[in-house]
């Protein structure tokens, strides 16, 4: 380390001369640097006494400047033992320190993780799947961890007609949305296949949603998450949907919502929630239950359940020819993207002489979401319903 010393003939920053008197001089000779010893801290009569290792090392000073010509003449003032007075330490044999060799601290680039470790799903960046006559892909936003999640299995009971599909959009987390993943399906199908009656079909998509939602709260954990599920059977499409995810239907290539986004700023949702004694707001732009949460139903959302209910509205129909493809998708694809644009995009890969491949429909969606600025997670899912 450089740095630069003044000398002033005033007595508080000069020191005594007694202080230098029969001791090794502090303007050392050399050429190339000034060194500045602190033996005088205490004194030794023995020449072969160690000399102090703090040393400043000065600056070389311009010829000609003013400092250094005081510098010069103070040390030519002194007397002429002073150099010899080093003995075996001679000037010359002062070295000057040399700057510690750099460190390089190589940098951390593994994430940390508090608490729980993240599920690999989590910390995954895409998720892709095909199957019997579905195509999903996923794609996390800006979080640390993917909140989405979704389900699907074909041939219910054995039979190639029957199939469950669902996506579910996390918020405070993950959990909820796991959860609806791997309870929900099981507890719609058990509901249906013990009331016998298809005409209680919507009743028991709904006890399912409730008993699903109730054991999610039994789990003593935070967190809540939007859902869309789509039971196909006899013939029939039951889609249902608590939250913002959202299904279309493409019927000869027009679109055709089948659920209606559960958000504070619907009128009947808003006058719901404030019958209950609560309130919506604006906040920013989005319209809020308690200045909180922008969506009214869904599975969990303890602290806000009053009003965050996890009932479904539930919307059945027939499926007939002209029904080409489905689509269920959370709402980092419907905050960018149009019904209609969306079955645009996704039908020339879903129908047609063409080679298929609804995947790459899904990645399209996704990409185009994205490039229009979306930061949330990205699920779409594709059903062919051809095959039911």
């Amino acid at each position: 380390m450089s740095c630069s010393l003044a000398l002033s003939n005033s007595p508080a920053l000069s020191p005594p001369m007694s202080l230098f008197r029969n001791n090794t001089p502090i303007i050392s000779p050399s050429p190339e640097a000034l060194n500045l010893s602190l033996t005088h801290l205490k004194p030794s009569s023995s020449p072969s006494s160690p000399c102090s290792p703090f040393r400043l090392r000065l600056q070389k000073l311009p010829s000609g400047s003013l400092l250094s010509s005081s510098v010069s003449t103070s040390a030519s003032s002194s007397d002429s033992g002073s150099t010899a007075g080093l003995g075996p330490r001679s000037a010359s044999a002062i070295l000057k320190r040399k700057r510690p060799t750099r460190l390089d601290i190589p940098m951390a680039t593994t994430a940390l993780h508090f608490g729980v470790p993240a599920t690999p799903c989590e910390v995954m960046r895409e998720v892709e799947r095909e199957g019997c006559g579905y195509s999903v892909y996923c794609k996390r936003g800006r979080r640390e961890v993917m909140e989405d999640r979704f389900s699907a299995s074909v041939k219910l009971q054995g039979d190639c007609k029957q199939a469950f599909f669902g996506v579910f959009d996390g918020h405070g987390g993950a959990k909820a949305a796991e959860f609806a993943a791997l309870k929900l399906e099981k507890n719609i199908l058990d509901e249906v296949v013990g009331r016998k009656d298809e005409t209680m079909v919507e009743e028991a998509v709904k006890a399912g949603y409730l008993k699903t939602d109730a054991e999610f709260l039994k789990e003593d954990v935070t967190g809540g998450a939007c859902c869309v599920t789509a039971l196909i059977q006899n013939g029939s499409l039951v889609v249902s949907n608590a939250g913002d995810c959202r299904a279309v239907l493409s019927r000869d290539g027009a679109a055709e919502a089948l659920t209606s986004d559960h958000r504070p700023s619907r009128e009947d949702e808003r006058n719901r929630i404030e019958t209950l004694g609560g309130y919506v707001d604006l906040c920013r732009g989005v319209w809020r239950i308690q200045s909180c949460l922008a969506v009214s139903r869904g599975i969990g959302d303890h602290h806000l359940k009053q009003w965050v209910i996890a009932e479904p509205e539930t919307k059945i129909v027939t499926i007939k020819p002209e029904y080409e493809f489905l689509i269920l998708a959370s709402d980092g694809l419907w905050d960018k993207i149009s019904n209609q644009e969306a079955v645009d995009i996704a039908r020339p890969s879903c129908v047609g002489i063409n080679k298929q491949n609804p995947l790459s429909a899904c990645k399209k969606l996704v990409d185009l979401s994205v490039s229009r600025g979306s930061s949330d997670d990205i699920s779409v899912m594709l059903i062919q319903l051809g095959q039911y």
